[in-house]
């Protein structure tokens, strides 16, 4: 119980650094949340009929994630969440893309 004790004080002392509350209210941070929108559609297409899935789109949606995480992942400083987004976005494209 300490332990979850001193973790709850260090996230609160988190919270309240001027640099958290920066990143927070950066589009660092807003742009790869407001992003998550991609992935969680194709995570809800997933139960659509296949013959309303656009194999093109799919695809085109496949290789524009691939090309902006190693965007990502090259510009300094790096956006990590915004790589993760695009990395779920390529997994539920692939799923939603691939015929079973």
């Amino acid at each position: 119980m300490a332990a979850v004790a001193a973790v709850w004080r260090r996230a609160v002392e988190i919270v309240k650094t001027k640099e958290f509350w920066d990143y927070v209210t950066s589009t660092h941070f807003w742009g790869p949340v407001a992003n998550w929108g991609l992935p969680l559609a194709a995570f809800k297409d997933m139960r659509e009929p296949p013959d309303i899935i656009s194999g093109r789109m799919t695809t085109a949606l496949i290789f524009c994630s691939m090309v902006f995480m190693r965007f990502t992942y090259l510009v300094k400083p790096r956006n990590l969440l915004l790589m993760a987004c695009h990395g779920t976005n390529v997994v539920a494209q692939s799923i939603k893309g691939s015929p079973i």
